[in-house]
């Protein structure tokens, strides 16, 4: 188990530095006013019109970089901060979560396969540390029942990395398309769409580390299981 622990602790660092990073540089752009005076609202309204999108609303919701796309209603939330200030950071949350809107209207592939999966996700990450657990410890005394259980656990938590995995393409290309359309309908200038890319770079590593983390653990579990066997 302490194999378990240093990779847990190695995946905690990263976390935590990559998210206080996220939160210093967000805190650091949004010290950056647009010069066309636009909101986080105005620009998700604007994009979504470019877009002929017309069947998705904007919504406000509370918290701190609580922002996402619901493809179930069909709505944008932005955080408070995002959908009132006017700033690179907002312009650059407000424009990527747009960008989900695009990918769900345009049935982007990556996205249609994350949806699909989104049930069995549910389901496994209640269940698979649980699982992995109860198998541990039967598997330990010899038991054939528990390392059977012990497989099972793994495939459940094999289940949750491929969906952190799936999820990376999603979200750098939710990025990519909000910063095409930035640059494309000027709605910023250089200055404020070098803050805008910074921003989401930093945001898209979160899911890379998790994704990351998610991969190695999944791994040291299989070494686990084959050395049991």
């Amino acid at each position: 188990m302490m194999g378990y622990y240093i990779v847990a602790g190695l995946i905690f660092l990263a976390s935590s530095y990559i998210s206080k990073k996220l939160k210093s540089k967000f805190k650091h752009y949004s010290e950056i006013q647009l010069k066309n005076g636009m909101s986080g609202r105005e620009i998700a309204e604007k994009m979504l019109a470019d877009n002929s999108i017309t069947d998705v609303d904007v919504i406000s919701v509370s918290g701190q970089l609580t922002d996402h796309y619901n493809p179930q209603n069909k709505t944008v939330n932005l955080s408070q901060s995002v959908y009132n200030q006017r700033n690179a950071a907002a312009a650059a949350v407000a424009a990527h979560e747009v960008g989900h809107a695009v990918q769900h209207a345009t049935a982007y592939s990556w996205l249609t396969l994350r949806s699909k999966i989104v049930p069995a996700v549910g389901i496994a990450s209640k269940l698979s540390n649980i699982v992995i657990m109860i198998g541990l410890v039967l598997s330990g005394t010899g038991s054939i029942f528990g390392t059977n259980i012990f497989l099972l656990g793994i495939v459940l938590f094999a289940i949750t990395t491929a969906f952190s995995i799936i999820t990376l393409p999603v979200e750098y290309d939710a990025s990519n398309r909000a910063l095409a359309w930035l640059e494309k309908e000027r709605i910023v200038t250089k200055e404020e769409l070098a803050g805008s890319k910074d921003a989401l770079k930093w945001a898209a590593r979160t899911y890379l580390v998790a994704a990351l983390g998610s991969l190695a653990t999944l791994l040291y579990f299989i070494m686990m299981f084959l050395n049991r066997r």
